[in-house]
């Protein structure tokens, strides 16, 4: 695994998802975040096939950072078991520099 990670989730509603994405980056837990949406999500869930329109989340964050992350988009999200996948990520030696000292939590 590579030292970065692009996290997502998603939330069933635009608000939320800004909420979310906000606490995180506040906290400096994610370096910045993107909302995609709404998209169309076709899934099983508690045995039943759905299809619902949700607003897509991307963060990125160190993986050093990311188990905080983690607990807390589950603590805050609205649903009770949220997808939250954390992908390696590589990049421009400049963005992972600004990744990396975004998520410093003694950063001013």
């Amino acid at each position: 695994m590579t030292d970065y990670v692009q996290v997502s989730t998603a939330t069933p509603a635009r608000e939320q998802a800004v909420s979310l994405v906000q606490g995180a980056v506040k906290a400096r837990l994610a370096a910045g975040a993107q909302i995609i949406g709404p998209v169309t999500s076709v899934f099983w869930h508690l045995g039943e096939f759905g299809e619902d329109e949700e607003w897509r989340l991307l963060l990125t964050t160190t993986r050093e950072r990311y188990p905080e992350l983690e607990r807390y988009l589950l603590n805050a999200h609205p649903w009770d078991n949220p997808e939250v996948i954390a992908t390696p990520i590589t990049g421009a030696a400049r963005c992972l520099e600004w990744i990396k000292g975004s998520v410093d939590p003694t950063s001013s």
